[in-house]
């Protein structure tokens, strides 16, 4: 399954690798792409993992918007 997710926090290159690092972490994730230019992060998955993917993001200081 792919999803996009809009974030709030995520401003420069250094935030977002932060976020791409998490993300990838999660068991399940197949595929992960974050762009701070569009405050976004494209993930690839498997599996209900959806929260363990916004929790991840959570963890590094960005807020999650859907």
């Amino acid at each position: 399954m792919q999803k996009k997710i809009y974030v709030v926090g995520m401003f420069d290159d250094d935030t977002a690798g932060k976020v791409q690092a998490a993300v990838s972490g999660v068991a399940g994730v197949t595929s992960c792409v974050t762009s701070a230019e569009k405050s976004q992060v494209l993930v690839d998955f498997e599996g209900s993992i959806e929260d363990a993917i916004n929790a991840a993001i959570a963890g590094t200081g960005v807020e999650v918007l859907g």
